[in-house]
């Protein structure tokens, strides 16, 4: 009896597996035209294949890229060395150093209060003094400046609000100094010439207000660390920005 169950357990064993092979075998081949991979071996190969052309054609596709980019670089205008090394000093992207003059303005001491006539506001640095200053300065020649040894571009703004400074995202007191390189004769002789300097020297002679010109023959100015990216101005359109 034990051995009519075993025999009949083996054949419905066969049978079973059988049907499973039938079935995996019905699920490969249905829908399909005989030319499909048929076993796991050929599929991999054909992967394999599918991949290693998929490769080449990327590789020939980077090639052509750098062919292309190589080209369009051939078109653009180049600049001298010289006028690289200009540029970098006028946006501060390098640091500079030279003969120069170094100003310093300062408020009014604590005893100048008692001057008859005299107001707060007189016994101040003001924005305005700080600007007519610096652009002295620029006119004068200079080639480089700082400001509370901040490098001062085209993009630099300051504001003054009481006695303090704000530059660059940074909070200044009293003394202002600015160093500036270039002529140290021609930018005397430019803070000499200016009306706005010169309105300021009536207050250092009225109420004390601090001002010193020094000449300096080798200032060290520091280059320009914040963010140069526009976000409003833009190039009109026909201008030469390679000469």
């Amino acid at each position: 009896m034990n051995r009519r169950l075993r025999a009949s357990a083996t054949v419905a064993c066969v049978l079973a597996a059988s049907g499973l092979m039938f079935t995996a075998s019905a699920q490969l081949a249905d829908g399909k035209d005989g030319r499909e991979p048929q076993d796991l071996a050929e599929l991999v190969t054909t992967e394999s294949d599918r991949v290693s052309d998929l490769t080449d054609r990327m590789n020939e596709l980077e090639t052509e890229i750098d062919d292309l980019g190589k080209k369009a670089n051939a078109d653009l205008p180049t600049r001298s060395a010289a006028l690289a090394a200009d540029e970098s000093v006028v946006t501060g992207a390098l640091p500079v150093g030279g003969p120069g003059v170094r100003v310093a303005l300062d408020d009014a001491p604590a005893s100048s209060q008692s001057i008859s006539g005299a107001r707060p506001d007189d016994l101040v640095v003001h924005q305005q003094d700080v600007q007519h200053v610096i652009n002295a300065l620029w006119a004068g020649g200079a080639e480089a400046m700082t400001l509370q040894g901040e490098r001062v571009t085209a993009t630099s703004a300051f504001r003054c609000s009481g006695n303090i400074l704000l530059l660059h995202g940074k909070v200044f007191s009293p003394p202002y100094v600015i160093e500036a390189v270039g002529d140290p004769t021609a930018l005397r002789a430019s803070l000499d010439a200016d009306p706005g300097v010169a309105i300021y020297k009536q207050y250092v002679d009225w109420v004390a207000l601090g001002w010193s010109v020094k000449q300096s023959d080798d200032l060290d100015l520091p280059a320009y660390t914040g963010s140069s990216e526009m976000k409003f101005a833009k190039v009109p359109a026909g201008t030469d920005v390679f000469s």
